[in-house]
């Protein structure tokens, strides 16, 4: 019943994923988060910054990590196939009636009014995470509750990556560094 479960919830956000994997962000929240329960908010978090930072789709990424978390190595097989089973035969129709009529304004059209949505799901996606991170996984947000040393860190991060130009694997590895310090030091600070 476990296998059935995640392969439909992979094959539902591998089939409205449109816009890649930041955009597939909150359908994998509703899915992994809120409808079954298989993470915590924080846990999910934690599980994005992983689908991040290895190779590959992070919609792909995390359906393995989720795959294993919830049923070992038959489950991540079953939740990636769920992932990739719509995007393989989406693209293959796609691709032929694409080649076939691409010249049709209608087309261009439809392919125009998709992107702010995408813009969207990417935004909210990142609220989310933001809200999760800052707030801590209940998401009450309050002046009190801030972690502002994870303010700083993104502060910073944003700043490199936005003005500076700097690579981004650099700003991560520059937030970890910076997190360590901190988590390192503030045992030792009067305020923490």
């Amino acid at each position: 019943m476990i296998y059935l479960q995640l392969f439909l919830s992979f094959l539902q956000i591998g089939m409205f994923s449109f816009g890649g994997g930041y955009a597939a962000m909150p359908l994998i929240q509703g899915q992994v988060v809120q409808t079954h329960q298989w993470m915590t908010m924080s846990e999910f978090t934690d599980l994005i910054t992983i689908s991040q930072m290895t190779p590959g789709p992070i919609a792909v990424n995390s359906a393995t990590f989720v795959g294993i978390k919830i049923a070992g190595i038959p489950g991540a097989l079953v939740a990636t196939f769920g992932c990739i089973l719509p995007s393989c035969l989406i693209v293959t129709v796609l691709a032929r009636l694409y080649l076939r009529y691409r010249k049709m304004d209608m087309l261009q059209g439809v392919l125009g009014t998709l992107r702010p949505a995408v813009v969207a799901l990417i935004a909210s996606a990142g609220v989310s995470i933001l809200i999760a991170t800052f707030w801590g996984s209940e998401g009450i947000i309050q002046p009190v509750t801030v972690r502002w040393h994870l303010v700083a860190i993104f502060l910073i991060c944003f700043w490199l990556v936005w003005k500076k130009k700097k690579n981004p694997i650099l700003a991560m590895i520059l937030a970890g560094i910076m997190n360590v310090v901190w988590n390192l030091l503030s045992p030792l600070l009067p305020i923490s």
